[in-house]
């Protein structure tokens, strides 16, 4: 089969690692060869970051061994597309399924103490689609956070909001304090009259106002949705903000980052009157067939987060402030200081100094630090391949176990790098000792707390 002439072919994906590939496949005598080369480059990367790396990225989270065989489950080949329950589905033999969905609900009910919840989506980001798609309308204005001072694109005209029709109005944001500027926002809002305000931060350090921004919007009917990505493992966990205690009226999440389950998006909401509207733009307008295995998985990363959440989320919480503090000390401006540096799992580094954020973690990953490169609030949203931070997370050092002692470890080898010069290779076996000697993931039913 003839195709188009490469050089001419408009791509969006790196042409030198497509180029790669194809010489890869190219070489293969047969298809099992190939099958081959796939699973050699999924071993490759279970050692190198599964094994070698010490990952610091705040959208990672291992899961547990139990959660992970599940995602290989037999179930995972069924098809269930609709709601729970026979008369619902467009297939037979939905039994067990509906088995498994049902105690996925409960548990997530139970977890984050409300009243619905839904876990069709298989990205946070789907879950966004469906606020936009239940609660408001093409043309509708809604008010969400610009991406320089965390706002995330999901929400934003290049994502589903604007993708959707909907026109996007900044909330005003407070560039040192890092949190909504309410007094702007008191302002501002009655000038837009937003049918939705969407606040989702990817860059989420401290708790924002979200009961005074709900009294605001009050006033003509507005409704707000708490965009929880990043925080949702702490929100289960009590170590952060209750926004649907705090008037939000409806909360979305990831359950691959804090939560450290599965891959997938969450929806929780208590208000009864918007159910209806909710669960069918889950399904049929954004979920059809949504990886019943992934579900399975989900369930049983809620029971674990139901037994250890509280425990972990506090030490992942610690270890964020710790290894905040300890990069402040070695020379390495953080956001927050005068704030104590966060209240989640994030920690922020201005990399200006060190090349900006790109080169930065790209110097880190040399040896074996995975960090990544992030706006800061004095970037322009262009700067978004070149921006000046370090988005620095403690979710997977504290599942296998490191604490505030190890983070004062982390932070010298980080300034080894990037604040005394030292060759990245020279630094790589010192990284490697140290993620050798946690090698079991914990908070868990297999293994527990960690020891001491």
């Amino acid at each position: 089969m003839a195709q188009t002439d490469l050089t001419n072919r408009i791509e969006v994906h790196d042409r030198d690692t497509l180029a790669t590939a194809r010489a890869v496949l190219d070489a293969c005598v047969d298809p099992a060869a190939m099958g081959e080369a796939v699973k050699a480059a999924v071993g490759r990367n279970a050692q190198w970051r599964g094994e070698d790396c010490i990952n610091l990225l705040a959208p990672e989270a291992p899961t547990s061994p139990g959660v992970r065989a599940l995602l290989a489950a037999e179930i995972g080949t069924r098809a269930a597309e609709g709601h729970i329950g026979r008369v619902n589905r467009w297939f037979a033999g939905t039994r067990h399924i509906d088995e498994v969905e049902a105690l996925c609900v409960e548990l997530l009910k139970r977890h984050f103490r409300c009243n619905y919840a839904d876990h069709r989506m298989c990205a946070s980001m789907i879950g966004n689609a469906v606020v936009y798609t239940a609660l408001t309308a093409p043309g509708d204005v809604v008010m969400t956070a610009p991406q320089p001072t965390g706002g995330h694109s999901s929400n934003r005209l290049d994502g589903p909001a604007g993708a959707m029709g909907r026109t996007v109005v900044d909330i005003p944001m407070d560039p040192d304090e890092l949190v909504v500027d309410l007094d702007l926002f008191r302002r501002a809002a009655p000038l837009a009259r937003p049918k939705l305000v969407a606040l989702g931060l990817s860059m989420t350090l401290f708790p924002q106002p979200v009961a005074a921004m709900r009294e605001v919007i009050a006033d003509w009917g507005g409704r707000f949705f708490f965009d929880a990505a990043h925080q949702l493992g702490l929100i289960g966990g009590g170590q952060f903000q209750d926004p649907l205690g705090e008037g939000a009226d409806i909360v979305t999440g990831s359950a691959g980052k804090t939560f450290a389950g599965p891959q997938s998006g969450i929806i929780l909401w208590n208000d009864p009157e918007i159910t209806e509207a909710v669960t069918t733009a889950v399904f049929p307008v954004w979920a059809a067939t949504h990886q019943v295995n992934r579900v399975a998985a989900l369930a049983l990363a809620t029971a674990e987060a139901i037994e250890f959440g509280a425990a972990l989320q506090a030490q992942i919480v610690a270890n964020a402030k710790a290894l905040a503090q300890a990069l402040q000390d070695r020379g390495i401006p953080m956001l927050g200081a005068h704030k104590g540096f966060t209240t989640t799992h994030q920690a922020i580094a201005d990399a200006r100094g060190f090349g900006r954020g790109l080169a930065a973690a790209q110097q880190l990953e040399r040896a074996n630090l995975i960090v990544n490169k992030n706006l800061l609030p004095a970037d322009r949203k262009e700067d978004w391949d070149y921006p000046g931070g370090l988005r620095i997370g403690t979710i997977e050092v504290t599942r296998f176990g490191m604490r505030e002692r190890e983070m004062e470890a982390i932070a010298e080898l980080i300034a080894r790098v990037l604040v005394r010069g030292e060759a990245p290779e020279a630094v790589l076996p010192d990284v490697v000792a140290l993620r050798h000697s946690f090698p079991t993931i914990h908070y868990c039913f297999e293994n527990g707390l960690p020891p001491g």
